[in-house]
């Protein structure tokens, strides 16, 4: 039963919490309340999801929780703001959302989020207030970091030791890159003073979409809603998708953190941008100083990131905690137009050989599952697309002779559908691709668009753990048909398909946009029936990787959908007795080959410094420590380096230098193993040569030792 609405709720709250003494700090600033056009926007919200979202789910009390929670977390999930006390009397409103937002009434969110600017504004000002006194950096002490599973701060007590921590860690980062105390002091409070000024800036439309967004989360991971300023800027990335600097941001607590490297954009052609970086500040040119953004929203980001092609763009990043290093660094870039080009498919070559034999194996590298749609609604006769870029690329590496292919799909995380079809129709005779089945329970199948086969020797895929929706589809149905063989990570397991529908269609204002909805319609399913959702395409191979054995991808996501399986499909799989291989014997192969490879050496020495990091959610505040750490782990990423430019006969030599150093090591064991299945003499160390289109093999003494691998 309900209690109060609008704001009545919000006085509620704060006599319920004013005796936690930093209740008043809510009087910083009016309270934000739901607007007019709100109510028309959760009914269309509320209508579509039940008509048309592929997982038939109730507004009910169970929904209600889950609301609360995925709520909760959007505003304070590092637990740093509200109070054990404030989390207590929400309670309050846990099964109660449901009737609030089934009439349109978003007021008990709207004061949830009026309590958490209060206590966000009271933090800020003792983070400023800290500045004034140093810091004993001499003490054994620690900062948690990652609070995400932590208890909620029981009293005014308890989060100003959280807090005199976090600031104290903040100061530590800055010292320790060599900053003075008037230089960190004046960083922190233009930091914390923006952090303010942003904070007090957030609008009513702000916090309804992110009402809605937790409304959405707690049904599926992939439906969500754009406000009406966020369908804008949405649609200026779209229409503006090609400049930039190619990557993709999420906001984590209060960083802004890279989440995808845009392939063939400028930061993805530089190469040092990594997933889970976190952009700390912003320059513009090579001159203007950096502006600080942390605790910045991630729109706000976006604009001082984006700019004209050619102009120049300074990054300051600080890598993710969880890896120990907290060293910011500078990236360059230059924006730029993420040329078609350097999103195609492109090829190489490589030889394997042993004592006695040579195969050359191609390789196209697939980023993205691309199409020119407009160019082919004009009838473009030679309008671009994977598909017929992969078919021109087969045939000049056909031309140079090669007696197997490699299709690398590592870090695609997809593209167009029919792209991944047509693709998959180059290397089978006719037959299903894909199933599709809808949220009434029909299932269409997308079939090979052609029945002409450009490529029927052997061929490998290479997957990874980013290698997502289009990607799993061409990779699922190459393993389902027998087609090839599937070598690397287990995938990202992706398998819906989504719908945007604009909601100013039914707006009863023409001046008053409503947004956008995102819906999951669909899923996919493999011909043989199975979902690619959640477990995603499991390789045939498993080759090691650098990448951490948390949970990742589609199953780590809260409410995805699960695993599911159908009927399969009528197809015929590939069938070729002279090429038939044996797949254990393959796995031995490769297993021996992996205990002596260097590369492989190098990768799992890698992990043992970085897996046990991933597990840390707390850093030590004593300075000594922090560079002790520092250094013992610049030490073992220095040894491991070195063991592998021996392992190649380098050996510090100045007139060799080991800049090819670290190798490619999947793409190169996966054409060890595609020479294997191509010739099935092919046994002991196998050497990887990279060479041009149209050279000429190597001679024999030129293989004689591993440093001919490129």
């Amino acid at each position: 039963m309900r209690k109060c609405t609008g704001m009545g709720v919000l006085l509620g709250v704060l006599v319920a919490l004013s005796g936690s003494g930093i209740g008043a700090a809510a009087q910083a600033a009016p309270a934000l309340t739901a607007e007019p056009h709100h109510d028309r926007t959760l009914k269309l919200v509320n209508y579509f999801v039940e008509k048309y979202h592929y997982r038939k789910t109730k507004l009910d009390d169970l929904l209600s929780s889950q609301i609360l929670d995925r709520y909760l977390d959007a505003l304070d999930a590092n637990r740093s703001y509200f109070l054990a006390g404030d989390i207590e009397f929400f309670e309050s409103y846990r099964f109660e959302l449901d009737d609030y937002l089934g009439t349109q009434d978003s007021g008990p969110l709207f004061a949830i989020f009026n309590t958490y600017r209060s206590r966000v504004l009271n933090r800020i000002d003792y983070a400023l207030g800290l500045l004034e006194k140093p810091f004993d950096f001499t003490v054994a002490e620690v900062y948690p970091f990652d609070r995400t599973e932590a208890p909620w701060a029981i009293d005014r007590v308890d989060i100003d030791d959280l807090w005199r921590r976090r600031i104290k860690n903040d100061y530590l980062v800055l010292k320790l890159e060599g900053k003075t105390r008037p230089e960190i002091v004046r960083t922190l409070k233009d930091r914390y003073q923006q952090q303010k000024r942003r904070i007090l800036q957030i609008s009513s439309q702000d916090v309804f979409q992110t009402i809605v967004n937790a409304y959405m989360s707690a049904i599926e991971p992939h439906t969500g809603y754009f406000s009406p300023r966020a369908t804008e800027n949405f649609k200026i990335r779209m229409s503006l998708s090609l400049e930039g600097i190619g990557a993709v941001l999420q906001t984590q607590n209060e960083f802004t953190v890279v989440r995808r490297v845009v392939p063939g954009g400028p930061a993805e052609l530089e190469g040092s941008l990594r997933p889970g970086d976190r952009i700390v500040g912003v320059a513009q040119g090579d001159t203007e100083p950096v502006v600080d953004v942390i605790g910045w929203r991630l729109d706000d980001v976006v604009d001082l990131i984006r700019g004209p092609k050619g102009s120049i763009v300074r990054l300051q990043l600080r890598p993710d905690p969880k890896t120990g290093n907290t060293e910011s660094r500078i990236l360059v870039l230059t924006r730029d137009e993420i040329k078609l080009e350097e999103q195609a498919a492109q090829s190489s070559l490589l030889e394997v050989r042993d004592t006695k034999n040579i195969q050359r194996i191609g390789v196209i590298d697939v980023p993205t599952f691309y199409v020119d749609f407009d160019a082919r609604a004009r009838g473009d006769a030679d309008y671009r697309s994977t598909t017929r870029d992969v078919r021109d690329l087969i045939s000049e590496l056909e031309s140079e002779g090669v007696d197997g292919l490699i299709i690398d799909l590592r870090g695609n995380g997809g593209g167009a559908l029919a792209e991944a079809t047509a693709l998959t129709g180059l290397f089978i005779d006719s037959g299903p691709i894909v199933q599709v089945r809808d949220a009434r329970g029909r299932t269409r199948i997308n079939r090979d668009p052609s029945d002409d086969l450009a490529y029927s020797g052997p061929l490998a895929v290479i997957v990874d753990r980013d290698s997502a929706s289009a990607s799993e589809i061409f990779s699922g149905a190459i393993q389902d048909y027998g087609r090839g063989i599937i070598v690397g990570e287990a995938t990202y397991g992706k398998g819906t398909v989504q719908n945007l529908i604009d909601l100013d269609r039914y707006s009863q204002d023409p001046e008053q946009p409503l947004g956008q909805l995102k819906l999951t319609i669909a899923q996919f399913f493999r011909v043989s029936g199975a979902s690619t959702q959640h477990r995603g395409v499991v390789p045939d191979i498993t080759l090691p990787s650098r990448g951490s054995d948390s949970p990742y991808g589609e199953k780590a996501l809260e409410n995805a959908l699960p695993f599911a399986k159908i009927n399969p499909a009528a197809f015929s799989r590939f069938s070729n007795d002279d090429r038939a291989y044996d797949l254990k014997q393959l796995r031995e192969l490769h297993n021996a080959r992996v205990l002596s490879d260097p590369d492989f050496a190098y990768l799992t020495g890698l992990q043992e410094i970085e897996l046990p990091l991933a597990k840390v959610t707390t850093i030590s505040l004593l300075e000594s420590q922090r560079k002790e750490d520092r250094s013992r782990r610049e030490n073992e990423q220095k040894r491991i380096f070195e063991t592998l430019k021996q392992a190649y006969g380098y050996d510090n030599a100045e007139e060799r230098p080991a800049e090819n150093l670290p190798r490619d090591a999947v793409l190169l064991e996966s054409a060890r193993i595609l020479a294997n299945i191509s010739l099935d003499t092919f046994a002991g160390h196998l050497l990887v040569q990279r060479i041009e289109p149209g050279a000429s093999t190597l001679n024999e003494s030129e293989t004689a030792s591993p440093s001919a691998d490129q």
